[in-house]
């Protein structure tokens, strides 16, 4: 084995070809393992994007098929015929329209109450400190242990005592059903939120409190633009969670005879798949539940970036 010169000599770690010392076993190892682990991730990756398209899809083309098709063969993708007045049956004859604008009648309401109430308070218990401030934030979080079964009959009661002192609140009432959205979702916003906001920096609030800013103004005006990814992430939260709640409206929107429908979608898929006695409108139905599905996954997609940069926002700051 030769020594290292500087007559053109190779040193003993040195490769004869090249001059460079070989790579470590060690290296070589770990890209080994490095791209094992990359293989068996992206098999990974593969079976669950197959195991959450596929479902997807099946509803969405089994909602094209008749009522023959679905029972004879309801694994099959492609459809003999695209029925499409399946649709149409199920926003006429369901009654899946109201049940729609219910939906968005109490979404619009209750998201716009909790993103303004939950970022006000996350604010407060994140920038301020004040007696009591930790009592009340550990209060916030105690809501995210109570599962919603264990209240549900004093909230009834509570609801129908409300509604006979003010029969606007009472049962079977929009105003009544976004109270209650805005209290049960209210607990993770001030916790997303209140994370969000301690990452924020301090000293741009400091310069608008210099200049003059009220602390009002300093909130709306300065910090809220500046949480913006935080809102929009914890709001698609907030969307997804109330468009698909479903004990809580059957809890507290029941159907009651001589009054208007206020259903809401979720209700109303359960309504048309026995809307037609004992005959269920498969097609129907399933043509439903992609009408139900296809707004908030538009939603997600449209809002994917913000609610990505939203999530990582407080671990790169």
């Amino acid at each position: 084995m030769s020594t290292a010169t500087h007559g053109g000599l190779t040193r003993p770690d040195q490769s004869p070809e090249t001059g460079s010392a070989p790579a470590p076993r060690g290296g070589v190892r770990t890209a080994i393992g490095g791209k094992i682990f990359n293989g068996f991730s992206h098999v990974f990756l593969v079976v669950w994007a197959v195991m959450v398209i596929y479902p997807l899809l099946w509803v969405v083309m089994s909602a094209l098929k008749s009522d023959s098709e679905v029972i004879r063969e309801p694994l099959s993708l492609i459809p003999a015929k695209l029925n499409w007045d399946n649709f149409a049956r199920a926003w006429g004859a369901g009654h899946l329209g109201s049940f729609f604008l219910n939906t968005l009648l109490v979404l619009a309401g209750s998201v716009t109450l909790t993103m303004l109430l939950g970022s006000m308070a996350a604010y407060a218990l994140a920038r301020y400190e004040f007696r009591g401030n930790r009592l009340i934030y550990y209060m916030f979080l105690s809501g995210l242990t109570l599962p919603i079964y264990l209240a549900a009959v004093p909230l009834f009661k509570g609801v129908y005592n409300t509604g006979v002192a003010l029969p606007l609140l009472g049962p079977n009432k929009h105003v009544m059903l976004i109270m209650v959205y805005v209290a049960w979702s209210l607990s993770f916003t001030v916790f997303f939120m209140h994370s969000f906001f301690r990452t924020l920096p301090t000293t741009i609030a400091e310069a608008a409190m210099v200049d003059g800013a009220s602390h009002s103004r300093l909130f709306f005006s300065v910090m809220l633009p500046m949480a913006k990814p935080g809102l929009i992430s914890i709001g698609i939260f907030n969307v997804l969670g109330q468009w698909n709640q479903w004990y809580l409206p059957t809890l507290l929107m029941q159907s009651v005879a001589g009054e208007p429908k206020n259903q809401v979608i979720a209700q109303g898929l359960i309504e048309l798949s026995v809307n037609q006695g004992y005959k269920s409108d498969w097609s129907g139905l399933f043509a439903g539940v992609t009408m139900a599905m296809l707004p908030v996954l538009i939603v997600y997609i449209v809002f994917q970036r913000q609610v990505q940069s939203g999530l990582t926002a407080g671990v790169g700051k």
